[in-house]
């Protein structure tokens, strides 16, 4: 049987290291307020000052190496940034890589976020330059929406949302809490066949068990997302994978979730063909990216367009 056709069916325990990288990424530790917060860094290979710096969130039981695939070359995020102008520094959640001891049972969704405020202060004034540009997936983008919702405004120049909505099509709690990571396989992946050969031998590096405490509050996204929403003050490009299962994504639902977002600036909504809920590791990962990048570039242009902030 072909290596693509099983997914994992429950996370793997990191190799020491943490896995290959591609060329040009590296790995750092930023210190959030005292607690170290791993990432992978990748900057313009040329030397020159970054455009931006995409700053990106992976979802729940995933690490940073989600945005650097290694079953292709154009999988990879971090590298595709680069070789377009920006720096992408893609973190471990709290919870995950190097704050996984200090944090074992994780942290609630608005703690995530006062903590990689934290990193990100630390990240660039040691790291990083240019604007700040949040490109989540999953969990990670509950995370990128909370982090703009309190944020000052120019902080963020946009956002860029995979595999989330506001209304789930499954019961996460219930589904989370099996043993048996089998039921799970279709609702992550969607058809196998959408990811490289490789896909899966690679991501037993990148896999990493749930928080106890993020995996408990899969199920209260919905009644917060109407609160959180309307606070968000940045343009936001909302992504749904063709095969997307975890998330409810008829044209009424859509709908509904942007206009919940009634302060930002401008909100779009994508559908990308031949994916599943994995975007960045699946073949059609390059298109996303790419896609992404170019919201970044309209963002870069509407903030040059606009009044000096006092």
């Amino acid at each position: 049987m072909a290596e693509t056709t099983q997914a994992p069916t429950a996370p793997t325990t990191l190799a020491p290291g943490g896995g290959p990288l591609s060329p040009g990424v590296r790995r750092i530790t930023l210190d959030a307020a005292g607690l170290p917060l791993s990432a992978l860094l990748s900057e313009p290979a040329d030397g020159s000052a970054p455009r931006a710096t995409i700053v990106a969130l992976h979802g729940g039981g995933m690490r940073a190496g989600y945005f650097d695939g290694q079953a292709h070359p154009d999988v990879s995020l971090l590298t595709l940034g680069a070789r377009l102008g920006c720096a992408v520094l893609a973190l471990d959640r709290p919870g995950y890589g190097a704050s996984a001891p200090h944090l074992p049972a994780g942290q609630p969704l608005l703690d995530q976020a006062k903590t990689v405020r934290a990193a990100l202060d630390d990240a660039r004034g040691r790291y990083v330059g240019g604007p700040l540009f949040l490109l989540a997936h999953s969990f990670g983008a509950k995370l990128a929406l909370a982090l703009a919702a309190g944020a000052p405004r120019g902080l963020f120049l946009g956002l860029d949302v995979s595999g989330c909505g506001h209304r789930p099509a499954v019961d996460a709690a219930r589904l989370l809490r099996r043993p048996d990571g089998t039921a799970l396989r279709h609702l992550h992946w969607g058809p196998l066949h959408l990811y490289p050969p490789g896909t899966f031998l690679a991501g037993q590096q990148i896999v990493a068990p749930m928080p106890p405490r993020e995996r408990d509050a899969a199920g209260a996204w919905e009644a917060f997302a109407p609160r959180l929403l309307p606070r968000v003050r940045v343009p936001v490009r909302f992504t749904f994978a063709e095969h997307e299962a975890w998330w409810r994504h008829t044209d009424a639902d859509l709908a509904e979730l942007t206009a919940l977002l009634s302060a930002a600036p401008r909100v779009l909504v994508d559908r990308l063909p031949g994916a599943g809920h994995n975007i960045s590791l699946g073949s059609a990962a390059r298109a996303y990216h790419l896609r992404a990048l170019a919201f970044l570039d309209e963002c870069l242009g509407a903030a040059d367009r606009s009044p000096a902030a006092p």
